[in-house]
């Protein structure tokens, strides 16, 4: 290769920890230590095809063809001094550092910005540790044998650039539990703005304004932006950013307030970072109404800019995006939305009509016409109104949206969902597919491809999906209690127990659901029975904990308790959902006629829960019945699976 020509190269620098202070105590021998210790790496460089550039005092700079070869060769060679350490009682400790990119051919030396990145990234290594850079990362991400732990915001002294950087988490490294997680800053939660109106009836515009902004902040592809269910557990809290942070797995996050007097708001924004609880920048807005679209755009967009985010166009048109022009008609959806999350027949039946009036303000609002969907969708699933009629309703509205916004990911999330309540599994996973496509931070059309995996008999997948779910919605109770679900539907129950162990206090009731479900699945009555005993007192009255107590009550004997448990149900009139749930009961008593008869009126009325039939331990005994198989390729059918 000619002078000065540049090619692309994996460099590692290797640094023996202290050895200054080693040579000023005793320089002879630690000269001796260091030809050793010479003689001893050389040959690793070989093998794993590296070319020793030079050495500079007790480092080693190395250039390697692939990154690959760069990385296993460092953790062949801290596997190596570690045994020597152990059998030998050695003193030399090394930090390597490796990172991959353009260098200059200068003589038998390579100069440029991978060369001095790789230098810095170097030091951020333990003694005995390993570093790698984000470019190193993406090549060999999974072909290691030992995990890659990120460290949060390094620091490399005179790289102007951001660089990500990976810690390999070898084996004999000692880890506490207690230290803080390292946080990711592109991983953001927006905390709930507080309402500084002079009427406190204005909340929900502060409300409105914490998920306008999360939506915002979805359409940076290069951020992860936590689901709203999960940030506003926190509204009102007193709980610390590093705090907040770490319950969130969230590096970065923002605050605000909204005051909003007639025609005028203030809203004042400003950016944490969640590790060290510092500010990084904050701002005050004083506009009129109609700009609020506007305020929250410049609030994306600079927050990009603090995160070191280059902005596309495309990127720049969505979050640039405005819902209507209309504020009365937007006014009345936020009303609406609050209204929608209070998650009673009542307040749903307004926050119906407070969408329906901002689309006869505004007849292309598509984002009302989700609103109207979604209203429809709780009713179909409450008994709210008749089944087919809710999902005909849904199912109009959301087209509607599609039609006059098709790039709308909330549109095509909730059509996901409508299509697996009406069991059409292949436009359920288009839907979701194309929904996560326009914003990939939104959590619930991963937990539909996790039902969907599960329909096509792939549990690993239906895990991983409902894990994804979970990392963007982490305090959301119906997710937590999914994700432990498909734990133990996956045979991995100590998984599901460790996750509901951390969880307690954050989504009490769902976590006591999943806890008592973990017991009965033990075969543990007792500490099924105490679980349970939570859930019920937390939620009283809810048909799942209703359902949970009868297949206890069964369990134990008690068939007039159990009986009770399914008139209860049927008495909530809680529509199709509820046969799913005595269903579940008369399996526990053993009487599986009973149990079919009422899968297949699940099955019948679009309300049947697959992956609680094919992988839920307490159904074993329907599995081993002839009539399940049937059972199966009714549903395969019906959803356009069959084989």
């Amino acid at each position: 290769m000619s002078e000065g020509q540049r090619r692309l190269a994996a460099i590692m620098f290797t640094d023996i920890v202290g050895y200054t202070a080693l040579t000023q105590e005793d320089e002879s021998s630690t000269m001796q230590m260091l030809e050793d210790h010479r003689r001893l790496l050389r040959p690793y460089f070989t093998s794993h095809g590296g070319r020793e550039v030079k050495t500079i005092g007790d480092a080693f700079l190395v250039e390697f063809g692939s990154a690959l070869d760069a990385a296993l060769c460092a953790i062949a060679i801290q596997n190596m001094m570690h045994d020597r350490k152990v059998a030998r009682g050695g003193m030399l400790s090394l930090r390597i550092g490796v990172h991959a990119g353009d260098v200059i051919e200068s003589g038998n030396d390579i100069l440029g910005d991978a060369v001095n990145i790789a230098s810095r990234i170097q030091p951020l290594a333990e003694p005995g540790g390993i570093c790698i850079s984000g470019p190193v990362y993406e090549q060999v991400k999974n072909k290691l044998p030992y995990s890659l732990d990120k460290i949060a915001a390094p620091h490399l002294k005179n790289v102007r650039e951001p660089v990500d950087v990976y810690k390999v988490a070898l084996p004999w490294e000692e880890r506490h539990e207690t230290e803080m997680p390292i946080l990711d800053p592109k991983r953001v939660g927006v905390l709930p703005f507080t309402n500084m109106s002079p009427d406190p009836a204005d909340g929900y515009f502060a409300d409105g304004m914490t998920e306008e902004l999360i939506t915002s902040l979805s359409g940076v592809r290069q951020l992860t932006v936590i689901a709203r269910t999960s940030v506003m557990k926190y509204k009102g809290s007193q709980k610390g950013a590093s705090e907040v942070g770490k319950e969130l797995n969230a590096g970065t996050l923002i605050e605000g307030s909204v005051r909003k007097a007639g025609n005028r708001v203030r809203i004042t924004a400003q950016l944490i970072d969640a590790s060290t609880e510092g500010h990084l920048w904050a701002q005050n807005y004083d506009r009129q109404l109609e700009d609020v679209f506007a305020i929250q755009s410049e609030i994306a967009e600079r927050v990009a800019g603090e995160l070191r985010i280059r902005l596309v166009d495309s990127e720049k048109r969505v979050i640039g995006k405005r819902a209507t022009e209309n504020t009365e008609a937007y006014t009345y959806f936020l009303q609406g939305r609050e209204l929608l999350r209070e998650d009673s027949e009542a307040s749903v039946r307004q926050a119906l009509s407070l969408f329906e009036k901002a689309i006869e303000l505004d007849p292309r609002f598509a984002r009302a016409y989700v609103g109207v969907a979604e209203c429809y969708d709780w009713f179909s699933t409450s008994g709210g109104e008749p089944h087919d009629v809710s999902l005909s309703h849904v199912r109009s509205s959301l087209e509607r949206a599609i039609d006059l916004d098709p790039d709308l990911p909330e549109a095509h999330a909730a059509l996901s969902t409508m299509f697996f309540s009406a069991d059409d599994m292949p436009g359920m996973e288009a839907e979701a597919r194309r929904a996560l496509e326009l914003n990939p931070s939104l959590p619930d059309p991963y937990a539909m491809l996790s039902e969907l995996a599960a329909l096509k008999g792939d549990p690993g997948e239906m895990v991983r999906q409902s894990e994804t779910a979970y990392r963007l919605d982490p305090i959301r109770p119906r997710l937590i209690w999914h994700v432990g679900l498909m734990y133990l539907y996956a045979g991995r129950e100590e998984e599901a127990l460790e996750l509901w162990k951390k969880t307690e206090q954050l989504a009490p009731a769902f976590t006591y659901r999943g806890m008592a479900e973990y017991y009965l699945v033990k075969g543990d009555l007792e500490k099924a029975r105490e679980f349970h005993a939570k859930f019920e007192k937390l939620e009283p009255g809810r048909p799942q904990a209703t359902s949970q107590g009868g297949i206890i009550a069964a369990l134990e004997g008690d068939r007039e308790r159990a009986l009770l448990a399914i008139r209860k149900i049927e008495d909530a009139k809680i529509g199709p959902l509820g046969f799913n749930y005595i269903g579940y009961i008369y399996h526990a008593l053993g009487d599986l006629d009973s149990f079919f008869e009422y899968a297949n009126k699940a099955l019948e009325t679009h309300a049947l829960i697959p992956s609680t039939l094919m992988y839920s331990r307490l159904l074993a005994k329907a599995r081993a019945d002839p009539r399940y198989l049937e059972l199966i390729e009714k549903i395969r059918r019906q959803l356009g699976l069959a084989r």
